[in-house]
This record gives C-alpha cells, sequence and structure tokens, in this order.
C-alpha cells in the first residue's frame, strides 16, 4: 500500500452500533431515576437529533447539505508512518487517519456541521455549548458561521488561560468565548463558592451551558455537544467507515489494533465501531481506548448512572465516572479532562469488545514528539495519549509484524506550550491518590440502584444487572 491514500468519496450513511448489540445499551434516566423519554431532550436538542439519540438503525442516511460541507476535507487521509515506525524499530505497520486536516483541526468538526445543520433547519438562532482544551468550541464556531448561527461557548478556565489562540480561533469564526466557571451561572457561581481558585472542569462548563439554555426564555437557543452522547458518536462513524474503504483500497489488510485517545470518546468511537460491526464477516480487531493517568475514567471510575455535569442538570447516563463534582488535574490534553465516558463505549469495553489503557502525560508528550520528529505533524497533545499506546503495542512482543491503526484527532498547533513544558522538563505527572477517587464518587447513584428504582420502566434492561 502507498504511505497515503485518500479515496474520493464519503460514505452516505452513518453507521450505528447500537443496531448489532448483543446485549442492548442501558438508557438514561431523569434524576429521579424514570425512564427518560425522547421529548425530555428536546429543550436542548432538535427532534431530529432526538431521533439520532434513540435510533437503533443501524445506517442513518447523512443530509445532501452536511455531505457537501463535509467533502471541503472528507475524506481524510489515511497514512502510513514509516518514518515512525523506523525511529521505534518495529515490524509493525502503522497506519493514522489524519483528522487534523479539517479547518479547526480536529475531527470536531465532522459533528459540528452535523449539529448546527439539524439546529439551522429546526429554527434555532443559537447554540450554547462548552470546551475543554478548545478544539470543539473552534469547531462548533466554524460551522455556525456556515449556518449562519450565533455560537456561545464556555472554556474550562485552565484551558482559557494557557490557551489564548484557541479563543481568537473561535472569535475569528465569529464565535464567542468564556472562562468557565463564571459568575454568570448559578452552575457557575457554586464551582466559585466551592473554590475560588479552581481550574474548572468540563463537567461545570457544561452545567453552565446547560443553564444557559434552559433559561432562554426566547426558545431560540440549543446546546450542542462535542462528545459522549450516542448522536455524536453516530456521526463520528465516518472516521471508521472511511479508512474501512481506504484500507481495502489500498491493498492491506485489516488492521490487527484500533488506537484512539479518550476524554469523552468520540474519536475512539467513530474510529473502532464500524470495525466491531459484526456483519462485516470478519474477525474482531483488538480494541485499545487511552486516556491519561490524570484524570483515568475507564481505568478506575466505577461503571454506574452519573449527570454529564456538575450541577446536575443534565440525565443520568450509564456511563464509567468518577463524579461530576470531580476536577481532574490541569494537564495539558484539556479535551481529555472529563468526568465521564460515552454510553456507548463504556459499554462496548463492559461487554468484553474492547479494554483501556492509562498513559502519564510525559509519556503521551515523549510519543507525540517522536511523531512529530519523524512524520512532521504536530500531535494535539490529546492524541499523544493514543501514540503512547501505539508505542507500547508496537514494541510489544504482540506487536512485532502487526497493522496498527490509529486516530490522529487533530494538531496541535495551538497547544505548543505542552511542548515546550515538556521539552523544558516543567511536565509535571500528579497521580491521583485512591482516596480522592473514592471521596469523589460519593453519592453517585449506581447501575444496580439506579435501575432498581426505575425496574418496572426498564423490565427489558434488568438483565443487565451483575
Amino acid at each position: 500500500m502507498k504511505n497515503e491514500y485518500r479515496g474520493t468519496r464519503i460514505p452516505q450513511s452513518w453507521y450505528n452500533l447500537r443496531a448489532d448489540l448483543s446485549e442492548p445499551l442501558p438508557p438514561p434516566l431523569g434524576a429521579d431515576g424514570h425512564l427518560l423519554a425522547a421529548k425530555e431532550w428536546e429543550p436542548l436538542f432538535p427532534p431530529s437529533l432526538v431521533e439520532q439519540e434513540y435510533t437503533c438503525e443501524r445506517s442513518v442516511p447523512i443530509p445532501e447539505e452536511v455531505l457537501e460541507r463535509l467533502s471541503a476535507w472528507r475524506p481524510t487521509p489515511l497514512r502510513r508512518a514509516k518514518r515512525f515506525e523506523e525511529a521505534l524499530g518495529t515490524k509493525a505497520r502503522i497506519y493514522y487517519k489524519d483528522e487534523s486536516v479539517s479547518p479547526a483541526g480536529s475531527h470536531k468538526a465532522t459533528t459540528a456541521v452535523a449539529q448546527a445543520y439539524y439546529n439551522k433547519i429546526a429554527g434555532v438562532k443559537r447554540l450554547v455549548t462548552e470546551t475543554g482544551a478548545g478544539q470543539w468550541g473552534s469547531a462548533l464556531s466554524l460551522a455556525c458561521g456556515f449556518f449562519g448561527l450565533q455560537c456561545l461557548v464556555y472554556m474550562v478556565r485552565n484551558s482559557y488561560e494557557k490557551k489564548p489562540l484557541r479563543r481568537i480561533l473561535m472569535e475569528t469564526w465569529g464565535g464567542r468565548c468564556l472562562p468557565s466557571p463564571t459568575d454568570g451561572t448559578e452552575a457557575g457561581r457554586q464551582a466559585l463558592k466551592r473554590d475560588p481558585n479552581t481550574p474548572g472542569s468540563l463537567g461545570i462548563a457544561i452545567a453552565e451551558a446547560v443553564e444557559r439554555v434552559v433559561s432562554d426564555g426566547s426558545g431560540e437557543s440549543r446546546y450542542a455537544l462535542g462528545s459522549v452522547l450516542n448522536h455524536v458518536l453516530l456521526h463520528q462513524s465516518l472516521i471508521g467507515l472511511e479508512a474501512m474503504e481506504q484500507i481495502r483500497e489500498g491493498g492491506e489488510r485489516e488492521p490487527d489494533t484500533l488506537i484512539g485517545c479518550v476524554g469523552g470518546g468520540s474519536n475512539f468511537a467513530g474510529l473502532t465501531f464500524p470495525f466491531l460491526n459484526p456483519g462485516r464477516g470478519v474477525g474482531r480487531p483488538r480494541v485499545l481506548a487511552v486516556e491519561p493517568t490524570g484524570c483515568p475514567t475507564l481505568t478506575r471510575g466505577p461503571f454506574v448512572y452519573d449527570h454529564g455535569d456538575s450541577a446536575g442538570l443534565t440525565p443520568l447516563l450509564p456511563m464509567h465516572s468518577l463524579g461530576r463534582l470531580f476536577i481532574p488535574n490541569p494537564i495539558h490534553a484539556g479535551g481529555l479532562r472529563y468526568h465521564g465516558m460515552a454510553p456507548l463505549v463504556s459499554h462496548v469495553l463492559r461487554q468484553g469488545m474492547g479494554e483501556a489503557w492509562a498513559v502519564p502525560q510525559s509519556e503521551s508528550f515523549k510519543a507525540a514528539l517522536l511523531f512529530a520528529r519523524t512524520e512532521g505533524i504536530v500531535p494535539a497533545p490529546e492524541t499523544g495519549h493514543a501514540l503512547a499506546g501505539v508505542v507500547r503495542e508496537a514494541l510489544s512482543t504482540e506487536g512485532k509484524g502487526r497493522v496498527i491503526l490509529f486516530t490522529l484527532s487533530g494538531h496541535g498547533l495551538l497547544d505548543l506550550q505542552g511542548y515546550a513544558d515538556y521539552m523544558g522538563g516543567r511536565l509535571e505527572d500528579v497521580p491521583i491518590k485512591e482516596e480522592e477517587l473514592l471521596k469523589s464518587v460519593q453519592g453517585v447513584s449506581t447501575f444496580e440502584d439506579a435501575l432498581g428504582r426505575a425496574a418496572k420502566a426498564v423490565q427489558p434492561y434488568l438483565p443487565l444487572l451483575p
């Protein structure tokens, strides 16, 4: 196979893994434990996205206007990292899906375009969201500009202060960016009351965005989320669908191992879920989700029913979680600093279809720096975690001669301070103590308890109980 393959055609439909699960995904619940009806999402999302959130259809057609916008950069290239392989001295063949080529520099633009489109045709005037490192806020600002929508972004304060160019990029595309927590929402005020010097968290920023939408009396605002929920993972399935076609047309065999970094789970799911489709009639690849030790949601967080935000405004979601009030250490990979994990990703790993690793940020920057110096692309700090997983896998006994495919989920050209800190010896790995994690999950509804409170409504899901 040549070192780069792009392809010429975007898939015409998204792939939905829910259609092929051997056990159904547990449902979202209301705060009191009732089975959440689809209409209860509609104050936050337009009906079309709510429908995608609940659908179990295997194939969901992509609107022509969305395909037209995405065609500016999709299909994204599939590349072989031969110089990276040589530097590692591995016999593994390493490929990456390069999502950094989008105008916003990451995979986030794919779902941003789809969400902006569906909100536009529903008559929405303004989208409100949160962002960690700024990739999602940038992508949504771009997409809102495409469709003439206003965009308001609550950016986690730690990233807002350390990554000013991300804020400027949002503003360049017409978005408005605020450092979270703010004193303009009750959720923000409560967070500042708990800790006036808080670095912020995605949970707090989500709470502020949701509160802003719910309190908007005009009805012209809706919320947009860049990860976690089913409809977001659905949109990102283009990553894996394109990769399968590119590998096939390029003459390479099926990947043995798929690797992605995980914060909320969207780029990981986008790459891996199409390959997990049992209807393909081929063996299932090894699937690795790599997260930071500074926010070890999958590797150390229990599987519970928890809110997606710090204020408890969102529904209860079945997911691995460190607790909605958990404040991760201020690592450079701001997009991975989220207390929860996508329910579908959590479910897939619980079903034994994948596994999770946690790596320290020093290891991730070491791998990212080697990739930059061999392949020429500076990866985002988030992608550095996937690269650390690639290095471990490629150098292992199992990695010899294997085909490894990972998502380069975004570039790090606006995140160079992290590289400066690493090269200057100023980067610290701050481990999380067990007592901190135990404290953060106190009061969270266990999976069993939450389902028990909704036993009659969720009778079909009771077999999922351990």
